[in-house]
């Protein structure tokens, strides 16, 4: 069972790698990224091309088309996605930052969108990857609109440190989610990523019902946090305003 889960954890490494700008990756780029053996990464992408899971073109490596198939299963995220890309595409024109959406899954956050922005600022997840709700903007701006059982919850779990700036303390960040309701944004200063600061807020569809968050991230050095904080509340809204009740697009009549 152990290596089972072992070989999941290493295939979801390599599937993670991929960044959604990317047209292709080398078995060393794949295994650098993953953190994994070459030789490792080189086995289990022969496994994967063979189920067509990955796609091998020469000595690049695509994801492959079976991946894509099972992705289109989990349809609210995938429309979720589409309405969310053109208000992403805008976020990153105006801020000139790295922009996310993200939705809550208990105490973890999966990103479902993300459009790069200056490329010398690391991102702070990858398309499916997960990320701490108490420890990021994008968390926290969605946890801040979650039920207090669902804050307790997140609590019970125990707050990680990612970086010596990550909140620890329940009712330091209890406090902080009162700021968050109200001012309808959240921040994190390197509390995820080290360098690396966040500013995000909560979307909304028909009739007020949360269905993620939004937002962009830079090096701490460059991003201003308040002149970000309009732009990520005006994608917020016109997120929002795309969006059918219960949270994806309203559907297209066919013709």
């Amino acid at each position: 069972m152990s290596d089972s889960l072992g070989v999941l954890d290493r295939m979801t490494a390599i599937f993670e790698a991929f960044d959604e700008d990317d047209r292709g990756l080398r078995i060393s780029e794949l295994a650098e990224r993953a953190e994994l053996p070459k030789s490792t990464v080189s086995r289990l992408v022969s496994a994967l091309v063979r189920q067509h899971y990955l796609e091998r073109d020469g000595t690049v490596i695509r994801l492959g088309l079976r991946l894509f198939e099972l992705g289109q299963l989990a349809e609210e995220p995938r429309e979720l996605r589409a309405a969310a890309l053109p208000v992403l595409a805008d976020l990153r024109r105006a801020t000139g930052r790295s922009a996310y959406l993200a939705i809550r899954d208990a105490h973890e956050m999966v990103c479902i969108a993300i459009m790069r922005g200056d490329t010398t600022t690391p991102l702070i997840c990858r398309i499916g990857g997960r990320i701490p709700v108490h420890a990021t903007a994008l968390g926290k701006a969605a946890l801040a609109h979650a039920d207090p059982a669902a804050v307790d919850a997140v609590v019970a779990t125990g707050l990680a440190a990612s970086t010596p700036s990550t909140i620890t303390d329940p009712a330091r960040l209890r406090n902080q989610l009162v700021g968050v309701r109200r001012d309808g944004l959240a921040v994190d200063v390197e509390e995820f990523g080290i360098g690396v600061t966040s500013v995000a807020g909560p979307v909304f569809s028909p009739p007020g019902v949360l269905v993620g968050a939004i937002g962009v991230s830079g090096l701490s050095g460059d991003i201003d946090v308040e002149a970000s904080g309009p732009h990520v509340r005006g994608a917020a809204l016109a997120l929002g305003r795309r969006l059918a009740p219960g949270g994806v697009p309203p559907r297209r009549p066919s013709h």
